[in-house]
């Protein structure tokens, strides 16, 4: 598996398996163990999508030394200070049965659960300290943020003492989102892509299609051609073990250029939600 190397000097293998919307159970731990198998070393999950002890169990079976596998996950939104994150983060080590996390991200930027108790600007502020002090202490290896616009991250860098390695953001095809790339890539933020498809929406575009099969790819591939294309981390998921499979080899694949401008403009697909105005 290729690497990016973050501005701290952590390895990130340069796709990832996304884990949200996989339930706790038998096929969250078979769709992990189906991942690492297939060549997977980095593995995306979050406080929120409550799957984390059977990404560690599948972590547990695969009998991969620790040291090659990468792992994420993500505070939610109902922690707002330095001691509830500190826990919560201690929590998710124990259920995912890791001594450290290799990247921990701030969920979202402005969560509803907070608003009405403390400013944005000091509750990721309070997270992020707690995140620093992790870090310090080793149990965390690199600390970012999730869905963090421009105005968010200036905000944070306030601060910071640390500034965020990674930005995990919507970036698919029709959501390049080039303001805030170009934002990132001058702050040395690496960028990761989740619902790298669109959550789904992009295979029912015939213009994606289209470039596709002119280029003999899946569309899927496609759409994570030109995520590396951009320097980012796709974070594909499924469940089904020929599309794990697919989804992973991409790596070497050179999209034309002239497909990477068509898929920016690309329209019908999902984008964005707009971190201030989301209801969780």
């Amino acid at each position: 598996m290729e690497v990016y190397t973050l501005s701290n000097g952590v390895q990130i293998p340069k796709i990832g398996f996304g884990t949200w919307q996989i339930p706790e159970g038998e096929l969250a731990v078979q769709s992990v163990a189906y991942a690492l198998e297939a060549g997977y070393r980095h593995i995306d999950t979050a406080q929120i999508y409550g799957n984390e002890a059977s990404v560690g169990q599948a972590l547990a079976q695969s009998n991969l030394d620790r040291q090659d596998i990468f792992v994420t996950t993500k505070v939610w939104n109902d922690k707002i200070g330095v001691e509830d994150t500190r826990a919560s983060l201690e929590e998710s080590m124990e259920k995912l049965g890791l001594d450290y996390i290799d990247l921990v991200l701030i969920h979202w930027p402005n969560p509803a659960a907070s608003r009405e108790q403390l400013p944005w600007q000091e509750r990721n502020a309070q997270v992020w300290k707690a995140l620093e002090s992790l870090y310090r202490e080793g149990k965390i290896k690199a600390i970012g943020v999730s869905n963090f616009m421009i105005h968010h991250l200036e905000a944070l860098l306030e601060t910071a003492e640390v500034a965020p390695q990674v930005n995990q953001v919507m970036l698919a095809p029709g959501t390049p989102q080039k303001d805030l790339v170009a934002y990132c890539q001058d702050k040395g933020i690496q960028l990761e892509a989740y619902s790298p498809f669109g959550t789904g929406t992009l295979f029912e575009n015939e213009e994606a299609a289209k470039l596709a099969r002119e280029a003999g790819l899946s569309l899927a591939q496609l759409a994570l051609a030109w995520s590396l294309d951009k320097g980012f981390v796709p974070l594909p998921k499924s469940t089904s073990p020929e599309n794990i499979q697919a989804n992973l080899a991409i790596e070497g694949l050179q999209i034309d250029p002239h497909a990477v401008e068509v898929l920016d403009k690309l329209q019908g697909v999902k984008g964005q939600l707009d971190p201030d105005q989301v209801d969780f």
